[in-house]
């Protein structure tokens, strides 16, 4: 019994120590896509009126909701306004202004009324990197949430953004969004 109740505790301590290995794992890096294109800036694909289709899934991969979502962006001083207005195809209505800042090296800053702090993104060749914290209601309570956002410009001006939620390092769920300039 004791011999098995050791094992136990090895396996147990190793599958705990490993973890937070498990949990920030992933290997993408923005600087790997600096010589792909088409190029993406955040100030040029979103000026103007830019409409987008989303998918929410859990973090087993179960269709939770989805989602249109028009943006309407455009330079206000030296910030870049997005102004984002969300329609669940449940009925559920709500929106969002960002207002983001370029600076140099293709990096970002941003906030937003929801947004905890001060997002943070960067970019390169047609990638881009986008990380910020919401709370999101979750059966009725505010639960602090982590995002992480990649955003990639395809050949035809279409964009694909996927962002992981995650609390404290697991995965909550997954949105899908792709974007296109409205014509």
């Amino acid at each position: 019994m004791r011999r098995q109740l050791n094992r136990f505790t090895r396996t147990t301590i190793l599958l705990i120590a490993g973890i937070p290995l498990l949990m920030g794992c992933s290997t993408m890096k923005i600087e790997q896509f600096e010589n792909s294109q088409p190029s993406l800036k955040v100030e040029e694909f979103f000026d103007g009126r830019v409409l987008g289709y989303g998918l929410v899934t859990d973090r087993f991969g179960n269709l939770r909701r989805e989602f249109k979502v028009t943006i309407d962006g455009g330079w206000d001083g030296s910030e870049f306004v997005l102004d984002e207005r969300f329609e669940f195809f449940d009925g559920e209505k709500t929106k969002r202004e960002w207002r983001i800042t370029p600076l140099a090296d293709g990096k970002y800053t941003g906030t937003a009324g929801d947004v905890i702090g001060i997002a943070q993104g960067e970019r390169a060749g047609k990638a881009l990197y986008w990380s910020y914290q919401i709370d999101i209601p979750i059966n009725g309570r505010p639960v602090r949430t982590t995002f992480k956002d990649w955003m990639f410009l395809q050949p035809d001006g279409v964009l694909i953004n996927r962002a992981e939620m995650r609390k404290w390092g697991l995965k909550l769920g997954t949105i899908t969004i792709f974007f296109q300039p409205a014509s």
